[in-house]
């Protein structure tokens, strides 16, 4: 997952509320650090992205290819 896939996935799962749980939302799993503090210590997007889902009880359905574009038409 790239930082964009990520912040896609966070705004197609939280809309109006993504930037604020991106910035002030502490992640246990990443010793307390919101998803931007994580993403300039430069934690993979992949592992930011699944504590955030964690916290939020997003349903593991939901988890999975979060954020990918669909593939190009040749």
């Amino acid at each position: 997952m790239r930082r964009s896939e990520f912040l896609r996935a966070v705004d197609a799962e939280f809309g109006g509320r993504a930037s604020s749980l991106v910035s002030d939302l502490s992640l246990p799993q990443l010793s307390g650090r919101t998803a931007d503090e994580a993403l300039e210590a430069g934690i993979p997007p992949r592992d930011i992205w699944s504590a955030l889902c964690i916290e939020t009880d997003v349903p593991v359905e939901r988890r999975h290819g979060a954020g990918r574009l669909e593939p190009r038409s040749r």
